[in-house]
Order: C-alpha cells, then sequence, then structure tokens
C-alpha cells in the first residue's frame, strides 16, 4: 500500500513539474502579441491525443477576434470529426504588456496568460463534457508564433496533476 501511494504521488510530482517558462522566451522572434494575432479570422486544425498518444479526435476551427484597446473578443466555432459542433467566446483582457486574463462561459474562474517573445502561455481550468457531466480539466496551453500568419499550440490536459490529454491546432490567419 505503501508503496502505490509513493507511486501516485511521484507521478503527480512529475505530471506537474515543468521547467519552460515564459520569460525562457523574451528575446526570441517574431514577438507574438496576441490580441493582434487573434484579431479578423483566423482558421485552426487540431487533433486530440489521450494520454497514451492515440489520436481520439480531430476538428477544424474558425476564429473570429475583435481588439478594441483594452479587451479582445474571441468567437470560435469548433467543427469535429464526428459531427459535433462547439463553440466558445472568449474575453481577454490585457494587464500589462506581458500579462494578460481571460474568461468564458466554460472557463472556471479566471485564465492567466502570460505573453514572451513568440510564446503565450494560457493557464486554465475548463469544464468539459463527459457522459453527461462536466469535468474540470486544467488546461497548460502553448501557443507559438512560427511567422505573421501561423502559430502552433499545444496544450497539456490534466486532472488531479495527471496528464489526460494533449491537444495540438495550427493557426492560420487569413
Amino acid at each position: 500500500m505503501f508503496r502505490l501511494i509513493i507511486f501516485f504521488l511521484l507521478t503527480f510530482l512529475i505530471g506537474c513539474s515543468s521547467n519552460m517558462k515564459p520569460t525562457d522566451f523574451k528575446d526570441q522572434q517574431p514577438r507574438l502579441i496576441i490580441e493582434e494575432y487573434l484579431s479578423g479570422k483566423v482558421k485552426a486544425w487540431g487533433i486530440l491525443q489521450n494520454r497514451s498518444g492515440e489520436v481520439t479526435r480531430q476538428f477544424n476551427a474558425e476564429l473570429n477576434g475583435n481588439w478594441d484597446g483594452s479587451k479582445l473578443i474571441l468567437d470560435e466555432l469548433f467543427n469535429w470529426n464526428d459531427g459535433e459542433k462547439q463553440t466558445r467566446q472568449w474575453v481577454i483582457k490585457k494587464i500589462d504588456n506581458h500579462n494578460y486574463e481571460g474568461t468564458a462561459g466554460d472557463v472556471v474562474g479566471t485564465a492567466k496568460g502570460y505573453s514572451y517573445g513568440p510564446a503565450f502561455k494560457f493557464e486554465y481550468v475548463l469544464l468539459v463534457p463527459v457522459k453527461g457531466k462536466n469535468i474540470k480539466i486544467t488546461f497548460d496551453d502553448w501557443i507559438f508564433m512560427q511567422d505573421e500568419r501561423v502559430a502552433i499550440n499545444r496544450a497539456t490536459m490534466t486532472k488531479f496533476g495527471i496528464k489526460v490529454a494533449e491537444l495540438t491546432v495550427m493557426f492560420v490567419k487569413d
């Protein structure tokens, strides 16, 4: 029993640890200014992988953002390969040059965003519908700008500190 407890504690600690920080990218280019990149129309394609790496779902999405000088209103429409359609509206407020806060209808509390160089990190808890119930899943979301049109998103999804899925998304700005 004691070994089992130690195993779960180590798994939890390993799942929580990450050496990568947004400031690691502060001197790199191109600079991702999220409110500029997501203003207007952006298309996206993505895959969802379970914790074993198996691709379980795919989607394409249309994003439309409007920056008013202090907040970004971002409307997202996801078209999943199983026919499900999903929408979300983010309200992302710029706090200063590097810090953001975001809310959405299915986000618990406030998302925290950090922007340095080509990287944008977004941390939040999302209510994910599973078998008729909403489950709280923690997202560690990273977006990396490749050039003025292309960005790549990699999100790790955890529950109780244990990875349950990963999401990879490619964005292309119109």
